[in-house]
C-alpha cells in the first residue's frame, strides 16, 4: 500500500514513520513536510512545502492510505486562530484531497474528549474535525483518542511533562482510560489502521492504547 503521512517530525509522527518504512505491507509513504526529514529511504518521499498550498499539492498524490499525526497546542500556535487551522483546516484539506482521489483508508490521531459541542476550544476542534471527516466517505476511518501522550519530544512541555510523571507515579491505582499513552502504542494503532483497515468507522479510546 501506499500511504500518505502528515505529521512525519512529531512524537507520534516519526513513530509512525519508522514502522511504516519497516513495514513489508507498505510499499511507499508518501511525508510532506515543512523542512526536509533527515532520514532517507528508497521508500520515503518528503516534499518540502507551505503548509498553505497542502490542499493544491495534495490533490496529485495517489495513495491507498492516509494517517494524519498533525496537532499543535494553543501555546505553539499562537491563537486560537492559528490553532484552528493547523488542527482543523490542514487535516480536513489533506483528508479531502486524497479522498478526491479515490483513498478509502484514513486514520487520525485525535484526542480524548474530542466532542464537536465540548465547552472547552481545543476539545471542540478535535471533536468537529472528526465529525467533518464522516461526511467524506471514507470506507474505513479510524479515530485514534489518546489521553496524555508519552514519549520523549525535542521541546518539552512543562505542563506535560508535570502530568507525566504525576500519572506515571499513581499508574498502578489509576483506571486504565486516565494513564499515559505511549507514543509508540499510538503509532501502532494507526499504522495498523491504515494497512489492515476495518470497515465503518472504529474508535480506539485511550484505555485501549496504555
Amino acid at each position: 500500500m501506499r500511504v500518505l503521512l502528515a505529521g512525519a517530525t512529531g512524537l507520534v509522527g516519526a513513530q509512525v514513520l519508522q514502522r511504516l518504512l519497516a513495514d513489508p505491507r507498505c510499499s511507499a509513504v508518501i511525508a510532506p513536510s515543512r523542512r526536509a526529514l533527515a532520514q532517507t529511504h528508497a521508500r520515503l518521499l518528503n516534499p518540502v512545502l507551505d503548509f498553505e498550498d497542502l490542499a493544491t499539492v495534495a490533490g496529485g498524490w495517489q495513495v491507498d492510505a492516509a494517517i494524519c499525526a498533525l496537532g499543535s497546542t494553543m501555546k505553539q500556535a499562537g491563537s486560537r486562530e492559528a490553532f484552528q487551522r493547523i488542527d482543523h483546516g490542514y487535516p480536513l484539506a489533506i483528508a479531502r484531497a486524497v479522498r478526491g482521489n479515490g483513498c478509502e483508508v484514513f486514520a487520525l490521531n485525535s484526542a480524548a474528549g474530542a466532542n464537536p459541542r465540548s465547552p472547552f476550544f481545543y476539545s471542540r476542534v478535535k471533536g468537529a474535525l472528526e465529525q467533518d471527516l464522516r461526511t467524506l466517505g471514507f470506507a474505513s476511518l479510524t479515530l485514534v483518542r489518546p489521553g496524555l501522550i508519552g514519549g520523549e519530544r525535542a521541546q518539552r512541555r512543562a505542563g506535560e511533562h508535570l502530568a507525566s510523571v504525576v500519572l506515571g507515579t499513581l499508574a498502578p491505582v489509576l483506571p486504565r482510560a486516565w494513564r499515559i499513552n505511549p507514543a509508540t502504542r499510538i503509532a501502532d494503532a494507526l499504522v495498523e489502521a491504515a494497512l489492515s483497515p476495518r470497515p465503518g468507522v472504529r474508535i480506539v479510546g485511550s484505555a485501549e492504547l496504555v
